[in-house]
């Protein structure tokens, strides 16, 4: 008999961004498993669900307490006789735990980043550690190892589902042009995609420019929201290499722009999960420098499939940026050295193996 699950996600984020989540569940779907997909009916990825087969209930929460959402949930759970409700979000989290209560449900939930989960915060019991939570699905080791460290933490309650992805998702990615950015022809193009926030290092970044030669022509490429003025902007206006940031904001095509530069560099100094953008530009064959955080922990081998440098230090990602740019040789080697290595570690038929054996240990165990 299939294991009956609902999840409750949205998936109006880009494509990009809901892919390797929505894919596996997908598999799941093929694999046997009668999955329901609770999510905005209007969000792109919902059609996709549909055509696998899937059934996309229009709906999710609103906020983070709202009796609707958990009626509706409650709902769902009861006439659809699910066995497993999986949250994959904060109010997914909060209202299905408040809806799975007295029903015999194992309810499930996802953690992508560490940290910000503390064993003497009641709120962390209103959705991760609540005891009506059976599993904990995180992204990597680094954030399953973050929970196991809290006090009183149930053994086994948390474990790793990494994000896998499909090498076919990008072989028709065409590199963009860069000439609307006015590069000189030399220019050796870095890719760093974030959103302004703390934990993605981009001060450190900018700090390594003043340790990187003038006449080496490197270029940085900011793609993402709110990178441009506040803090980086008066950071940026100090750098001797202040002329070669590029501020795009956002942009759909981002893996696009990625392709087509030389190097992609993120300066994370905590919290992240699994890097997505390091595997999707991993994935493009585009050599990387990532940090040793714990999230990274795994995805490449430093100096063979990437270059891993230790969070926070300046003086490692101008030696990094400076290895790459010169010496185009080094970049043709690690890039497809990089996608081979994701490839074999990180492909969306493994992740679907491992949320499968979740499922089955609660149903079974």
């Amino acid at each position: 008999m299939a294991i009956k699950v609902l999840v409750v996600s949205s998936y109006k984020d880009t494509w990009n961004a809901v892919r390797p989540e929505g894919e596996m569940l997908i598999g799941l779907h093929r694999q046997g498993v009668d999955i329901q997909v609770m999510t905005q009916g209007d969000a792109d990825f919902a059609a996709r669900f549909r055509e696998a087969g899937i059934r996309v209930i229009d709906f999710h929460p609103r906020k983070k307490f709202d009796r609707e959402a958990v009626g509706r949930i409650r709902r769902e759970l009861i006439e659809q006789d699910r066995q497993i409700l999986h949250l994959f979000n904060n109010k997914a989290i909060r209202n299905g735990i408040a809806a799975a209560r007295g029903l015999p449900v194992k309810v499930v939930t996802y953690r992508g980043y560490t940290g910000n989960i503390h064993w003497w915060n009641p709120v962390s019991y209103l959705t991760h550690l609540s005891p009506r939570v059976d599993r904990i699905t995180c992204v990597s080791d680094a954030v399953k190892e973050s929970l196991e460290r809290q006090l009183f933490f149930p053994k086994g309650k948390a474990v790793t589902v990494s994000k896998g992805h499909d090498p076919a998702w990008y072989a028709d990615i065409q590199p963009a042009g860069l000439s609307e950015f006015s590069l000189p022809g030399n220019a050796v193009a870095v890719a760093v995609v974030a959103n302004a926030r703390r934990m993605k290092g981009i001060p450190f970044l900018i700090e390594a420019t003043h340790r990187i030669p003038p006449e080496l022509p490197v270029y940085f490429l900011m793609i993402g929201r709110g990178l441009e003025g506040g803090k980086t902007g008066q950071l940026v206006a100090r750098s001797p290499l202040r002329d070669r940031f590029i501020f795009t904001g956002f942009r759909s095509d981002v893996l696009s722009l990625v392709s087509a530069c030389d190097i992609s560099l993120l300066p994370s100094v905590k919290g992240e999960g699994l890097s997505k953008v390091l595997l999707e530009s991993m994935f493009l064959g585009v050599p990387a420098i990532m940090t040793d955080i714990g999230g990274n922990r795994g995805l490449a081998i430093h100096g063979e499939t990437a270059l891993v440098v230790p969070a926070g230090n300046p003086d490692a990602l101008a030696e990094a940026v400076i290895l790459l740019a010169e010496n185009p040789e080094l970049r043709r080697e690690m890039g497809p050295k990089g996608r081979a290595f994701v490839r074999s570690h990180f492909g969306i038929d493994r992740s679907v193996a491992e949320m499968k054996a979740v499922y089955e240990s609660l149903i079974n165990g």
